[in-house]
């Protein structure tokens, strides 16, 4: 079983559903059927939803093999944990700063990256070591 990369994939699921919401929100409120109706807040929120869609399969993905592969559980969490808080900066940040320059989407930014990075290291290094 894969008790920690489920939990953290059952966190970034909340995430994208409450980050989904804004969207459906915005767009009901402003009758938009598609799209921004060309408003900028409506960008920025289809772009923090965006954002995390693209970001969180592919750490899931990695953070799934690590599991797999036997990474010890405390890595799993502090790495699962980064990445969970690094996108709820993000999307705040990139609200909050209506798609300009945040600390929050900074940050967001860097502890993403910085957990992809490392569950891509791990998971070559697992392969490599066990070649």
């Amino acid at each position: 079983m894969v008790y920690i990369a489920g939990f953290y994939a059952g966190l970034s699921g909340l995430l994208l559903l409450a980050l989904a919401y804004r969207v459906v929100r915005f767009r009901r409120d402003e009758k938009v059927g598609v799209g921004t109706g060309g408003k900028h807040s409506g960008a920025v929120l289809v772009r923090a939803h965006g954002n995390a869609v693209e970001y969180l399969p592919t750490a899931l993905l990695l953070m799934l093999i690590a599991e797999l592969n036997g990474l010890e559980a405390l890595w799993l969490h502090l790495l699962g944990s980064a990445l969970v808080l690094g996108r709820l900066l993000h999307a705040y940040g990139l609200t909050a700063g209506r798609g300009g320059y945040h600390l929050g989407r900074f940050w967001g930014t860097i502890f993403t990256w910085v957990v992809i990075f490392a569950f891509a290291l791990i998971n070559i290094f697992y392969v490599l070591r066990a070649a």
